[in-house]
């Protein structure tokens, strides 16, 4: 550890990611506890949808990874990053290798990026490309701002609120290739759907997804 890193750390002691307790030599992002206690799926959590071929995800969106997100998403704890890409590639090693040729993420639109100050998904794909040794790169744009998904309603609605929102803006980029699309959450699917749809179109090949977490069926 590095003399930066160590008054950092002495300054501002890093915490659990899930119960936000002050983590012990050894710790690393999550304390022990948490690590044994929060809810993992089975089999990766796969779902699939309408465009793209299947999703995995390594825990479900309930309880305190439910509100670890929240922070992450909306509080300013980027720092929980590099633990939830964590998670995410090694998921992604378990049930999607060999499954795709380029890793991208779902965007914020220009409006919601200046208000929130960051794009949460891309913060995930860059950091579970770094723990497979790959990189992550932005092939689609949300030129389009929508009514957040969560408070939209049934899947139909969210659907047809997300519909268009999306476009490539360098096709070649795309063209022949299977694309792993990651991002924070999956619920209905729809925003994940659209996402694959407009790669689909633009000349994917196939499109596989990954989360941090995933709804209860």
């Amino acid at each position: 550890m590095g003399f930066l890193s160590g008054l950092v750390n002495l300054l501002f002691p890093p915490r659990c990611a899930f119960c936000r307790r002050l983590l012990k030599r050894g710790e690393t992002g999550m304390c022990f506890s948490c690590e044994k206690a929060i809810s993992y799926t089975e089999n990766g959590g796969r779902q699939t949808g309408e465009f793209f071929a299947v999703c995995v995800s390594p825990l479900y969106y309930e309880g305190i990874v439910r509100e670890s997100v929240l922070r992450f998403k909306f509080k300013q704890a980027t720092a929980y990053a590099s633990l939830f890409g964590r998670l995410i590639a090694d998921c992604i090693r378990k049930h999607l290798a060999g499954s795709y040729d380029l890793i991208t993420w779902v965007p914020l639109s220009a409006k919601r990026l200046k208000k929130r100050g960051y794009d949460q998904a891309m913060l995930l794909a860059m950091a579970a490309a770094l723990e497979l040794d790959d990189v992550a790169v932005e092939t689609l744009v949300k030129h389009i701002d929508v009514p957040a998904q969560s408070g939209v309603g049934s899947r139909e609605k969210r659907k047809a609120n997300i519909a268009g929102a999306y476009r490539v803006p360098d096709p070649e980029l795309v063209q022949g290739r299977r694309i792993l699309l990651i991002d924070d959450i999956i619920t209905s699917g729809s925003t994940l759907s659209e996402c694959a749809r407009t790669l689909l179109q633009a000349g994917a090949a196939e499109v596989v997804c990954a989360t941090l977490a995933r709804a209860r069926d």
